[in-house]
């Protein structure tokens, strides 16, 4: 199994969101809190698997399922696994491939068709924006706005969005998944887009070329919860722990809405409020290694703990470049501050990254070094042996109004 680099999506309010890398590995990490509870069945809760993916050699990869259908329509609809969950980004983005509904492209401002640039550190997906009803578990949100990757219908990509990546990743194959699940702590994905034309992000085209275009954050690619009827003011991820070896595969739950059902209360989890302007919004403040790292994020999308520590070593194999392998697992300390100064402190591990047998697909113990400057991706391996909770902007609940998380 070869592990990559998680990929980060950059988006045009300034933020830094992250996405599953392919066929990758994970760091871990530790709190001293009970077990996650396990979780009452309900119309809010659907099934999380750590798994392979489509592709069968994804690491630390999250996916559930969703329902997509032709807007207003109970017969024209789709169900797709292997959906990753990602509280980093913010919307659907489904691949075309494995979809098999046809679904009008939106029309920009000036009548041509919409579609959107979505930029990776190693690479893009390029695809229009559809509106379609989605539906997970009992939870319906209709005529949301969903990109689709890989629509053979648009094959020309304009040249300030593929020359921001190396990599073109518009299949499953490429991608490692079938699609993204964006259920982050805000509701559009480029608010800042709504303004003004920002390069590489939204475009209006005909079929002789493409320009870029400002976009009404009604026809934004969004996230799907705030449109649920009830249960839309956040999610709520619980996973079991994972033995430091790691695990064939790991199963939870994802529970939308927070307060609003009995299997979704509060309780007496930390609340750290997450930044809300500026280059991080979203984020948080990481204090690690007598370093105070603004520009850190929670997020469930990427693979591994990804930061910067050169008295661990890396790894010697170019296939796991990039990746930690210290000759025996440690312990590291660090503290996660939210904006409302509220602090927690956090134990994690890491192993080798080598270590990790072929046939499993969850590992708590792997790092990976960041190309973000000031960060610290807490990515999936965090949410292992927690409940997390995601609070929307805006939204309000018995512990604040969000934008926040607490575990």
């Amino acid at each position: 199994m070869r592990p990559t680099l998680m990929r980060a999506l950059r988006h045009g309010c300034g933020l830094v969101i992250c996405l599953s890398a392919i066929s990758c590995g994970g760091g871990g990490s530790t709190l001293s809190a009970p077990p996650p509870p396990v979780i009452p069945p309900g119309s809010n809760v659907v099934d999380l698997v750590v798994s392979g993916g489509p592709n069968g050699n994804s690491v630390n990869s999250l996916f559930t399922t969703v329902t997509v259908c032709v807007p207003g329509s109970t017969t024209q609809c789709q169900t797709i696994d292997n959906i990753l969950v990602d509280t980093g980004s913010y919307g659907l983005r489904l691949l075309v491939p494995p979809l098999t509904l046809s679904l009008p492209v939106l029309a920009a401002a000036d009548g041509n068709a919409l579609l959107e640039c979505t930029v990776f550190v190693d690479g893009y997906s390029w695809g229009p924006v559809a509106a379609m009803d989605v539906l997970i578990t009992g939870e319906l949100a209709s005529s949301v706005p969903v990109q689709l990757i890989g629509d053979a219908r648009f094959p020309t990509v304009p040249s300030d969005c593929s020359s921001t990546g190396a990599v073109a990743e518009n299949t499953v194959a490429t991608f490692g998944a079938n699609g993204v699940l964006g259920i982050g702590a805000f509701v559009q994905d480029c608010p800042d887009c709504a303004a003004s034309a920002i390069p590489a992000f939204y475009y209006s085209c005909t079929p002789a070329a493409c320009t870029n275009t400002a976009v009404a954050l009604a026809s934004q690619v969004q996230n799907p919860v705030p449109f649920f009827a009830i249960d839309n003011n956040g999610i709520i991820i619980t996973l079991p722990a994972v033995a430091p070896a790691g695990a064939a595969t790991v199963t939870g739950s994802l529970i939308f809405g927070i307060d609003t059902e009995s299997n979704n209360q509060s309780g007496s989890q930390t609340v750290l409020a997450l930044q809300t302007s500026g280059a991080n919004a979203g984020g948080v403040t990481t204090i690690y290694n007598h370093q105070t790292l603004s520009a850190s994020f929670i997020d469930s999308g990427s693979n591994a703990l990804y930061f910067n520590d050169p008295g661990i070593a890396q790894c010697a194999s170019s296939q796991f470049a990039g990746f930690y392998c210290p000759l025996m697992t440690s312990t590291y300390d660090a503290t996660i501050q939210g904006a409302n100064g509220i602090s927690v402190p956090v134990t994690f591990d890491v192993g080798d990254a080598q270590t990790l047998p072929q046939s499993y697909t969850a590992f708590p113990g792997l790092g990976g070094t960041s190309s973000i400057a000031g960060s610290f991706d807490w990515g999936l391996p965090f949410f292992y042996n927690k409940r997390v909770a995601t609070a929307i902007e805006g939204f309000t609940t018995s512990a604040g109004t969000g934008p926040y998380i607490a575990f």
